[in-house]
């Protein structure tokens, strides 16, 4: 039985990252050393810190990361990409060329006998009307067809511009890397949640890059992935067991 990888938020091409090729290198090394042990492998949004594709244009950049996931596809392992808020204007691209099953939306499935509730987590419970707007605009159809018709040369530097200052804010003003079960948003979210739907056992988030394995109930666990900007941790499912681990560079894991 081959292991089940989760893994979020590392916001490449990000031009608030000082580090940026070396953590695309890293995490395609990473991607590398699970190639032969993995049945399928998870990323649950903001893998792109901008993603925006036209027609016959897609972003510049991220050749070694996109070549690593068409391997794996070819190689037979399946692969999600889950949008984020920061990379939703995926459309067919990934599909495509890279052969990514892509989900615009949560997903519950049932994986070796355990159902999972997969989701980036943006929008689930977050009380920021700033960031509901701004949500609602980045989703709206007529919005990505007025964007569409901007150069690319204009609309990609905008994305980008955006997207450093929004990295920028939130690195500065962020709350605690922990709030409490009774202000983490998403452990809010999900204990409403288990209340309509009390057969999910696992509960795999990513956007708040912080880490978080919480046992819920006795059957519920929810678990927030960290990021790989920083912290690069991921999840990994064996069938019987869930770990929440990070990617040491040189270290061989099971």
């Amino acid at each position: 039985m081959k292991n089940i990888y989760f893994l979020s938020d590392a916001h490449l091409g990000s031009w608030g990252i000082p580090h940026g090729r070396m953590q695309e290198r890293r995490l395609v090394r990473f991607l590398d050393s699970i190639k032969d042990k993995a049945a399928a492998v998870y990323l649950l949004g903001d893998m792109f810190d901008f993603w925006y594709e036209y027609k016959y244009v897609v972003p510049r950049g991220y050749t070694r990361f996109l070549g690593k996931l068409s391997e794996l596809t070819d190689m037979g392992v399946e692969v999600h990409f889950f949008t984020g808020n920061h990379d939703i204007w995926a459309f067919d691209y990934l599909q495509r060329e890279c052969g990514v099953v892509l989900h615009k939306q949560p997903l519950t499935t049932e994986i070796y006998g355990k159902l999972f509730f997969l989701a980036h987590g943006d929008g689930m419970g977050d009380p920021n009307k700033t960031f509901k707007l701004l949500r609602w605009l980045f989703h709206n159809r007529l919005c990505q067809i007025a964007f569409s018709a901007i150069h690319p040369r204009w609309s990609i530097w905008a994305g980008h511009t955006w997207a450093k200052h929004s990295y920028m804010k939130h690195k500065e003003t962020d709350p605690p890397a922990y709030m409490g079960e009774n202000r983490e948003f998403l452990v809010r979210y999900t204990r409403q949640y288990m209340q309509t739907h009390p057969d999910i056992d696992y509960y795999i988030y990513g956007h708040r890059h912080i880490e978080l394995d919480l046992q819920l109930t006795k059957k519920a666990r929810v678990m927030i992935l960290g990021d790989w900007i920083n912290q690069f941790t991921y999840a990994v499912f064996d069938g019987e067991h869930m770990f929440l681990e990070q990617y040491v560079e040189g270290e061989s894991r099971p």
